[in-house]
């Protein structure tokens, strides 16, 4: 399904309820009609305006993602003995190293291959 589909599916309850309070605020205290149609209107706008900022929350998950790692360098930030965190692309990972060797803070990575969320990592051949 399309992410904005996905997006206006999840804002409908929220706009009927809306709906709901402006036809009672209209019911009992008489609130003039265009009133409730602006209300309406800067809801819906609202919407609108916050979908580019939520928009990466809606996306299907890509199954591949961690996958695709495999092969990307990135630096231990922790020393590795044989497990801890590397940094791949901005972003932290579990990591253990594949031959069971120590790497140090710092010291550079190669992505082997992907179990989970952990990454067999081994030290990265200086290029």
């Amino acid at each position: 399904m399309h992410t904005a589909v996905k997006y206006a599916l999840v804002q409908i309850p929220s706009a009927l309820l809306l709906v709901a309070v402006l036809v009672l605020l209209r019911h009992w205290w008489g609130f003039p009609q265009w009133v409730l149609w602006l209300t309406l209107l800067l809801w819906v706008l609202k919407d609108v305006a916050l979908y580019p900022l939520v928009r990466r929350a809606y996306e299907p998950a890509d199954p591949g993602t961690c996958a695709a790692l495999r092969g990307y360098r990135g630096t231990a930030r922790e020393p590795l003995a044989p497990t801890g965190y590397v940094e791949i692309r901005g972003e932290l990972w579990r990591a253990e190293v594949a031959d069971g060797r120590r790497v140090e803070r710092g010291g550079e990575v190669r992505v082997r291959e992907v179990r989970g969320l952990t990454l067999l990592v081994e030290p990265a051949e200086r290029e």
